[in-house]
């Protein structure tokens, strides 16, 4: 999914245009953002690309949403 990165004045965020939500990213895998996942306010995990490490913000990407496995053994 499309997933545009930016910087606010509380820290970063992520919009998802698919959904139309905006979230604050509170929890990051990686210092450097990128090649790891991120955590969203609302619970939401996304995999992130591989990008340098001073690749200016906003910036739109396209990331994966990670499904929790406890949630996955539940619908199997």
């Amino acid at each position: 999914m499309r997933v545009t990165i930016r910087r606010s004045g509380s820290g970063l965020s992520a919009y998802v245009p698919k959904k139309d939500i905006e979230e604050p990213i509170v929890k990051v895998e990686n210092e450097s953002l990128w090649g790891g996942f991120v955590v969203l306010r609302n619970g939401w995990r996304l995999l992130l690309p591989d990008l340098p490490e001073d690749t200016s913000l906003p910036v739109t990407v396209e990331a994966r949403k990670i499904v929790n496995d406890a949630a996955r053994k539940e619908t199997s």
